[in-house]
Protein backbone atom coordinates (compact mmCIF):
# COMPACT_ATOMS: atom_id res chain seq x y z
CA UNK A 1 0.00 0.00 0.00
CA UNK A 2 1.45 3.35 -1.07
CA UNK A 3 1.59 6.11 1.52
CA UNK A 4 1.48 9.68 0.21
CA UNK A 5 3.29 12.31 2.24
CA UNK A 6 1.70 15.72 2.71
CA UNK A 7 4.88 17.39 3.84
CA UNK A 8 5.56 18.77 0.38
CA UNK A 9 2.09 20.28 0.06
CA UNK A 10 2.61 22.37 3.20
CA UNK A 11 6.16 23.40 2.41
CA UNK A 12 6.65 27.14 2.30
CA UNK A 13 3.29 27.83 3.98
CA UNK A 14 3.67 29.52 7.34
CA UNK A 15 1.34 28.05 9.94
CA UNK A 16 0.98 28.18 13.67
CA UNK A 17 0.86 31.03 16.20
CA UNK A 18 3.28 33.20 14.22
CA UNK A 19 1.05 33.28 11.13
CA UNK A 20 -2.06 33.93 13.23
CA UNK A 21 -0.33 36.79 15.03
CA UNK A 22 0.80 38.30 11.74
CA UNK A 23 -2.72 38.20 10.28
CA UNK A 24 -4.14 39.77 13.43
CA UNK A 25 -1.52 42.51 13.27
CA UNK A 26 -2.34 43.30 9.63
CA UNK A 27 -6.07 43.37 10.34
CA UNK A 28 -5.53 45.62 13.35
CA UNK A 29 -3.48 47.98 11.18
CA UNK A 30 -6.27 48.14 8.59
CA UNK A 31 -8.92 48.61 11.28
CA UNK A 32 -6.89 51.53 12.66
CA UNK A 33 -8.09 53.56 9.66
CA UNK A 34 -11.61 53.97 11.07
CA UNK A 35 -11.61 52.15 14.44
CA UNK A 36 -10.88 54.00 17.69
CA UNK A 37 -9.63 51.95 20.63
CA UNK A 38 -8.52 53.09 24.04
CA UNK A 39 -8.72 52.55 27.77
CA UNK A 40 -9.25 54.82 30.74
CA UNK A 41 -8.83 54.02 34.45
CA UNK A 42 -11.93 54.60 36.57
CA UNK A 43 -11.73 56.95 39.54
CA UNK A 44 -10.80 55.22 42.79
CA UNK A 45 -13.70 53.36 44.35
CA UNK A 46 -16.03 53.80 41.34
CA UNK A 47 -18.06 50.71 40.43
CA UNK A 48 -19.19 49.60 36.98
CA UNK A 49 -22.79 50.63 37.72
CA UNK A 50 -21.67 54.10 38.77
CA UNK A 51 -19.44 54.47 35.71
CA UNK A 52 -22.12 53.46 33.24
CA UNK A 53 -24.58 55.72 35.04
CA UNK A 54 -22.28 58.70 34.49
CA UNK A 55 -21.77 57.76 30.82
CA UNK A 56 -25.47 57.19 30.18
CA UNK A 57 -26.22 60.85 29.17
CA UNK A 58 -23.85 60.44 26.23
CA UNK A 59 -26.15 57.79 24.76
CA UNK A 60 -29.45 59.62 25.35
CA UNK A 61 -29.25 61.62 22.10
CA UNK A 62 -31.68 61.06 19.19
CA UNK A 63 -30.64 58.25 16.86
CA UNK A 64 -28.61 56.48 19.56
CA UNK A 65 -29.51 53.08 21.01
CA UNK A 66 -27.52 51.16 23.60
CA UNK A 67 -27.81 47.92 25.52
CA UNK A 68 -25.91 46.73 28.57
CA UNK A 69 -25.04 43.17 29.49
CA UNK A 70 -23.12 43.05 32.75
CA UNK A 71 -19.95 45.07 32.35
CA UNK A 72 -20.34 45.36 28.56
CA UNK A 73 -22.22 48.20 26.86
CA UNK A 74 -23.04 48.12 23.12
CA UNK A 75 -23.84 51.36 21.26
CA UNK A 76 -25.39 51.92 17.82
CA UNK A 77 -26.05 55.27 16.12
CA UNK A 78 -28.20 56.12 13.11
CA UNK A 79 -28.21 59.62 11.62
CA UNK A 80 -26.88 61.33 14.77
CA UNK A 81 -27.36 65.07 15.14
CA UNK A 82 -24.45 67.47 14.91
CA UNK A 83 -24.97 68.39 18.59
CA UNK A 84 -24.18 64.81 19.59
CA UNK A 85 -20.68 64.74 21.15
CA UNK A 86 -20.20 61.29 19.59
CA UNK A 87 -21.70 62.14 16.20
CA UNK A 88 -18.72 60.73 14.28
CA UNK A 89 -19.27 57.30 15.88
CA UNK A 90 -21.57 54.73 14.26
CA UNK A 91 -21.20 51.82 16.65
CA UNK A 92 -18.98 50.45 19.38
CA UNK A 93 -18.59 48.68 22.70
CA UNK A 94 -17.51 49.81 26.16
CA UNK A 95 -16.27 47.29 28.70
CA UNK A 96 -15.21 47.71 32.33
CA UNK A 97 -12.65 45.19 33.59
CA UNK A 98 -10.72 44.84 36.80
CA UNK A 99 -7.13 46.06 36.77
CA UNK A 100 -5.13 45.70 39.95
CA UNK A 101 -6.90 47.44 42.82
CA UNK A 102 -9.18 49.42 40.51
CA UNK A 103 -11.02 49.08 37.21
CA UNK A 104 -10.44 50.17 33.63
CA UNK A 105 -12.88 51.31 30.95
CA UNK A 106 -11.93 49.86 27.57
CA UNK A 107 -13.72 51.10 24.47
CA UNK A 108 -13.78 50.09 20.82
CA UNK A 109 -15.61 52.53 18.54
CA UNK A 110 -16.21 52.50 14.77
CA UNK A 111 -16.47 55.65 12.61
CA UNK A 112 -17.60 55.42 9.00
CA UNK A 113 -16.88 59.14 8.62
CA UNK A 114 -13.17 58.41 9.04
CA UNK A 115 -13.43 55.56 6.53
CA UNK A 116 -15.10 57.80 3.92
CA UNK A 117 -12.50 60.53 4.43
CA UNK A 118 -9.79 57.90 3.90
CA UNK A 119 -11.35 56.51 0.70
CA UNK A 120 -12.31 59.87 -0.82
CA UNK A 121 -8.71 60.86 -1.74
CA UNK A 122 -8.28 57.58 -3.60
CA UNK A 123 -11.46 58.27 -5.55
CA UNK A 124 -10.44 61.81 -6.49
CA UNK A 125 -6.92 60.70 -7.43
CA UNK A 126 -8.50 58.18 -9.81
CA UNK A 127 -10.73 60.91 -11.26
CA UNK A 128 -7.69 63.15 -11.72
CA UNK A 129 -5.77 60.45 -13.54
CA UNK A 130 -8.77 59.71 -15.77
CA UNK A 131 -9.21 63.40 -16.54
CA UNK A 132 -5.54 63.76 -17.47
CA UNK A 133 -5.78 60.71 -19.73
CA UNK A 134 -8.86 62.11 -21.48
CA UNK A 135 -7.03 65.38 -21.98
CA UNK A 136 -4.19 63.59 -23.73
CA UNK A 137 -6.63 61.77 -25.99
CA UNK A 138 -8.52 64.94 -26.93
CA UNK A 139 -5.43 67.08 -27.45
CA UNK A 140 -4.78 67.51 -31.20
CA UNK A 141 -1.32 66.71 -32.41
CA UNK A 142 1.06 69.37 -33.67
CA UNK A 143 0.83 67.95 -37.16
CA UNK A 144 -2.94 68.34 -37.20
CA UNK A 145 -2.68 71.96 -36.06
CA UNK A 146 -0.04 72.67 -38.71
CA UNK A 147 -2.22 71.05 -41.39
CA UNK A 148 -5.24 73.16 -40.41
CA UNK A 149 -3.13 76.32 -40.51
CA UNK A 150 -1.86 75.51 -44.01
CA UNK A 151 -5.42 74.81 -45.18
CA UNK A 152 -6.54 78.21 -43.94
CA UNK A 153 -3.63 79.93 -45.69
CA UNK A 154 -4.43 78.05 -48.90
CA UNK A 155 -8.03 79.21 -48.77
CA UNK A 156 -6.88 82.85 -48.68
CA UNK A 157 -4.89 82.59 -51.94
CA UNK A 158 -6.46 83.65 -55.26
CA UNK A 159 -6.58 81.32 -58.18
CA UNK A 160 -4.43 82.27 -61.24
CA UNK A 161 -7.39 83.63 -63.27
CA UNK A 162 -8.40 86.09 -60.54
CA UNK A 163 -4.79 87.14 -60.15
CA UNK A 164 -4.47 87.76 -63.92
CA UNK A 165 -7.64 89.87 -63.91
CA UNK A 166 -6.29 91.96 -61.03
CA UNK A 167 -8.83 90.97 -58.41
CA UNK A 168 -7.90 92.12 -54.90
CA UNK A 169 -6.63 89.53 -52.44
CA UNK A 170 -9.21 88.38 -49.88
CA UNK A 171 -8.90 89.93 -46.48
CA UNK A 172 -8.11 87.77 -43.49
CA UNK A 173 -11.13 87.14 -41.29
CA UNK A 174 -11.08 89.24 -38.14
CA UNK A 175 -11.86 87.84 -34.74
CA UNK A 176 -15.34 88.63 -33.54
CA UNK A 177 -15.45 91.30 -30.84
CA UNK A 178 -17.93 91.58 -27.99
CA UNK A 179 -21.01 93.64 -28.76
CA UNK A 180 -20.21 96.15 -26.04
CA UNK A 181 -16.86 96.89 -27.70
CA UNK A 182 -14.88 95.84 -24.63
CA UNK A 183 -12.21 93.17 -24.68
CA UNK A 184 -12.95 89.99 -22.85
CA UNK A 185 -10.31 89.52 -20.15
CA UNK A 186 -10.92 85.79 -20.17
CA UNK A 187 -9.89 85.33 -23.83
CA UNK A 188 -7.17 82.80 -24.42
CA UNK A 189 -3.74 84.05 -25.40
CA UNK A 190 -2.27 83.30 -28.79
CA UNK A 191 -0.99 79.74 -28.94
CA UNK A 192 -2.79 78.68 -25.76
CA UNK A 193 -4.92 75.58 -25.97
CA UNK A 194 -8.57 76.60 -25.37
CA UNK A 195 -9.41 73.09 -24.12
CA UNK A 196 -6.60 73.06 -21.58
CA UNK A 197 -8.86 73.73 -18.56
CA UNK A 198 -11.57 71.35 -19.76
CA UNK A 199 -9.42 68.32 -18.87
CA UNK A 200 -7.41 69.72 -15.97
CA UNK A 201 -6.90 67.21 -13.11
CA UNK A 202 -6.06 70.00 -10.65
CA UNK A 203 -9.54 70.25 -9.03
CA UNK A 204 -9.60 66.51 -8.38
CA UNK A 205 -6.15 66.66 -6.78
CA UNK A 206 -7.23 69.59 -4.61
CA UNK A 207 -10.24 67.66 -3.30
CA UNK A 208 -8.03 64.63 -2.69
CA UNK A 209 -5.71 66.76 -0.57
CA UNK A 210 -8.63 68.25 1.38
CA UNK A 211 -10.11 64.86 2.29
CA UNK A 212 -6.68 63.44 3.15
CA UNK A 213 -6.12 66.35 5.53
CA UNK A 214 -9.58 65.83 7.06
CA UNK A 215 -8.88 62.13 7.65
CA UNK A 216 -5.48 62.80 9.19
CA UNK A 217 -6.85 65.54 11.43
CA UNK A 218 -9.81 63.41 12.51
CA UNK A 219 -7.71 60.30 13.11
CA UNK A 220 -5.33 62.21 15.37
CA UNK A 221 -7.90 64.43 17.09
CA UNK A 222 -10.93 62.18 17.65
CA UNK A 223 -9.23 59.63 19.96
CA UNK A 224 -8.03 62.47 22.18
CA UNK A 225 -11.45 64.16 22.22
CA UNK A 226 -13.27 60.90 23.03
CA UNK A 227 -10.88 60.03 25.84
CA UNK A 228 -11.25 63.52 27.31
CA UNK A 229 -15.05 63.28 27.04
CA UNK A 230 -15.18 59.93 28.86
CA UNK A 231 -12.77 61.13 31.54
CA UNK A 232 -14.82 64.26 32.16
CA UNK A 233 -18.07 62.27 32.46
CA UNK A 234 -16.55 59.70 34.83
CA UNK A 235 -15.08 62.40 37.05
CA UNK A 236 -18.32 64.42 37.24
Amino acid sequence: MAVHSTAGSTAGVETGPAATAEKASIRRLIDWIWHIRGELPLPAGQTADEAFGKLDPLFAHPGTSHARAGNLLSVTKRDPLAQDPLSVIDSGTLCITAAGEGAVLRYHLVSRALLYCFLAPLLFLGIGQLTAALGQLEKPSAEEKAGKKKDKQAELKLNPVDTFLGAPAPEKPKDAKPKDGKKDGKDKKDGEDPDKDAFSPTPAYVFAGIFAALWLLGRLLEPWLIRRLFARCLAA
